[in-house]
């Protein structure tokens, strides 16, 4: 079931056999949408993720691979949304869902700090080139789309608890009014409230108000509350960022400032540069191995609990839990982890904060269309892809946690062998700050209160597989030191 839906214009029913071409290929009033509400939900989506067009080439440039050599600032900029704006716009004319692609924070530290480290860049992302061609052939043969087919439903409503709560949390800390305690060695605590423990500083103060402006044109089901708060709030920030003449940094990653220059030239140097099996020979065959294994399962679940949580916030599962189109879907989440290595980006995937998008009443590929065209006009407009700072944006993140958490009434919690591993799903994902760690924990603890109950034949042969593989996850430590694998 679909939680609440923050716009109120009425569905309108399916268009007459000679409607309009748009409506009838992104079944548009078939979904209960508007074009207007998909383009919303295009403009929000790419509000709440712009700052991957900075973050990203922070975390990749901010690295070296094996022989000391640093990835272009800029050049990272201009990848990061030529993959974004190509692949949203084939995830939302071929998969015609309210998904955005762009790369996977998580997945880029792994490639920046445990691949780079060990061979070239080249290398690095050519591993990443592999990554995406397995998980391709996973979609090819079937299995991919099998294993989410196999997941209990109730286990599919508990992730998308998961990332609400996930996304909610990510609000608060990308915001500054969360943060981890900078010695947490000397306390009990791992976060706290603000940077100090208390609320400080005129940045917090805007994503405070943001939050209330948010929840107030929620509750009051305004149309394109979640878009009017992030133009609000941002204009807001521009303000105070003038009067209050605050000093460097104080917003975070992005300063909303209006740009002396608006036109950038995309510099696509990077563009191609990768080696498919260099770092078996860099690394050895063992280790690249190891590496390849981590990013396919990490991303495989990652892209796997973002497509179904965002596909059940919107009313799109069928009766079994099934996502339309679910074969398209996932060969294009694949066919983006091999274009963001392709383009030296990382691997790229679904973004969770699609839900911004969905919050706004996105209900096809239209809205992902959108989003892919803002992208694409980022390449030259990047200037501007960071006027928008994250404490003017993540309030978005904290309004669509509470409608994807409103899903936990559909899970029935007085049968614990559904309701344990349920909890430990939704738990563990912003408890560790990972979607793939709260799915591995839901089916390894299915797998063993069945176990425990007598009720083995209730397990599906393929969430045993996966039940072993995220087991070899949990212990990848132990099993690199068994192998040798420093």
């Amino acid at each position: 079931m679909p939680g609440p839906v923050v716009d109120t214009e009425k569905p309108v029913s399916a268009p007459p056999p000679g409607g309009n071409a748009l409506d009838r290929y992104f079944r548009i009033s078939e979904r209960g949408s508007t074009p207007g509400r998909e383009i919303r939900g295009g403009f929000a989506t790419f509000f709440t993720m712009a700052y991957i067009l900075v973050l990203n080439p922070i975390i990749l440039s901010g690295a070296t691979d094996k022989f000391g050599h640093h990835l272009s600032t800029t050049q990272l900029v201009t990848a990061t949304a030529l993959v974004a704006a190509v692949m949203t716009a084939i995830m939302g004319v071929g998969g015609n869902l309210p998904l955005a692609v762009a790369a996977g924070l998580g997945l880029n530290a792994v490639v920046a700090f445990q691949l780079a480290p060990k061979m070239s860049w080249p290398d690095a992302m050519g591993l990443v080139v592999l990554e995406g061609l397995l998980i391709c052939v996973l979609v090819a043969t079937g299995l991919r789309e099998a294993i989410m087919n196999a997941i209990p439903l109730p286990i599919k409503q508990a992730i998308s608890v998961g990332i609400g709560l996930f996304i909610a949390f990510i609000g608060f800390i990308d915001a500054g009014f969360a943060s981890r305690i900078p010695d947490a060695a000397k306390t009990t605590v791992p976060v706290q409230l603000g940077g100090t423990g208390t609320l400080t500083g005129w940045p917090v103060l805007v994503f405070c108000l943001g939050v209330l402006l948010t929840v107030a044109l929620v509750a009051r089901r305004v149309r394109g509350a979640i878009l009017i708060s992030i133009v609000v709030m941002t204009v807001v920030a521009i303000i105070v960022d003038k009067v209050a003449d605050l000093p460097a940094g104080a917003w975070g990653l992005t300063a909303p400032k209006v740009p002396d220059d608006i036109v950038a030239t995309p510099d696509f140097g990077l563009i191609g540069h990768f080696s498919l099996f260099g770092g078996f020979s860099e690394a050895g065959v063992v280790t690249a191995s190891l590496f390849v294994f981590t990013l396919v399962l990490s991303d495989f679940f990652d892209a796997m609990g973002t497509i179904v949580g965002i596909s059940s916030e919107a009313g799109l599962l069928d009766e079994q839990g099934r996502v339309p189109n679910i074969g398209r879907v996932l060969f294009i989440d694949g066919a983006a982890a091999v274009a963001g290595g392709g383009a030296s980006a990382s691997s790229a995937t679904a973004y969770v904060e699609s839900a911004a998008g969905v919050g706004e009443g996105a209900r096809t590929g239209l809205a992902s269309l959108v989003t892919g065209a803002l992208f694409a006009v980022a390449l030259f407009l990047s200037p501007l892809a960071s006027v928008v700072p994250s404490q003017a944006a993540a309030p978005a993140l904290v309004a669509v946690g509470f409608l994807l958490m409103a899903q936990v009434r559909n899970i029935d919690w007085t049968q614990y062998d559904i309701a344990i591993p349920a909890f430990l799903t939704i738990a563990a994902m912003p408890f560790t700050y990972s979607i793939t760690n709260g799915i591995g924990a839901g089916f390894l603890s299915f797998v063993v209160i069945k176990v425990a109950l007598g009720k083995v034949r209730e397990v599906h042969p393929l969430v045993w597989g996966v039940s072993v593989c995220f087991l070899a996850y949990f212990a990848i430590d132990p099993l690199q030191q068994v192998l040798g694998v420093k």
